[in-house]
């Protein structure tokens, strides 16, 4: 298992990769190999972050909020405790996660008692 300095640069990684994500977009277009890339990478770190730290540290849940509408269902990456200044660790939308990982997980990472 990892030390806990690699979940909070692991939350560095994610956060930085999607504002690179969103710079490239603006930049270069959504279907542009860069923003292609950092998007994949994301959702990489994403995985990476549940399938290390699920259900202790972090958990799926449907994000509902009106303001983070993209025209898809989406889940929100919740920390169970403020790390750094982060509790919420980017979104992740529901077919993506659908894709990457099994039921099972799923079922798993959005277990929110534990």
């Amino acid at each position: 298992m990892e030390k806990i300095e690699d979940i909070e640069q692991l939350l560095r990684e994610i956060v930085a990769v999607n504002h690179a994500w969103k710079a490239a977009k603006y930049l270069f277009g959504d279907d542009s190999p860069l923003s292609t890339s950092t998007r994949d990478l994301k959702t990489c770190l994403q995985v990476r972050l549940l399938r290390v730290y699920a259900p202790d540290k972090v958990y799926l849940v449907q994000d509902t909020d009106e303001s983070n509408k993209v025209g898809e269902k989406i889940y929100s990456l919740r920390l169970r405790q403020m790390i750094g200044d982060r509790l919420y660790p980017e979104h992740l939308p529901l077919r993506v996660a659908k894709e990457f990982l099994t039921e099972q997980e799923l079922h798993q990472f959005t277990k929110q008692s534990i």
